[in-house]
């Protein structure tokens, strides 16, 4: 699982529950916002979708669950089909926990522990 305060940088200093602001004055983005959707891969043909969301520069917290619950083999080709597209576009992709992958455009690093 991916801890959110570390990848931020914000220590213990923040406790559930609450609201930070993060800086994105060198984020490069039309509307100066950092945009975030999220989507669901319920089957292969989902990816389309959401390689068109992840094309126009926005984060994608993707949630899997439903599709690794019908079919695995399936489940596999769609995140390899996202993870070619996310190496393609100097992107990166990575996996929260079992029910979740966060696909980040290269304006944005995960950091890995």
């Amino acid at each position: 699982m991916v801890d959110l305060k570390k990848m931020f940088g914000l220590g213990s200093t923040v406790e559930e529950g609450d609201f930070i602001e993060l800086d994105t004055t060198n984020v490069e983005t039309p509307s100066g916002k950092v945009p975030i959707k999220i989507d669901k891969l319920d089957s292969f043909q989902d990816t389309d979708r959401i390689q068109k969301a992840f094309r126009e520069l926005s984060i994608v917290l993707v949630k899997i669950k439903s599709l690794r619950e019908k079919d695995l083999s399936e489940l596999k080709r769609a995140i390899e089909k996202l993870r070619k597209t996310c190496l393609a576009m100097n992107g990166d992709i990575v996996g929260i926990d079992e029910d979740y992958i966060l696909l980040v455009p290269s304006y944005g690093h995960l950091v890995r522990d």
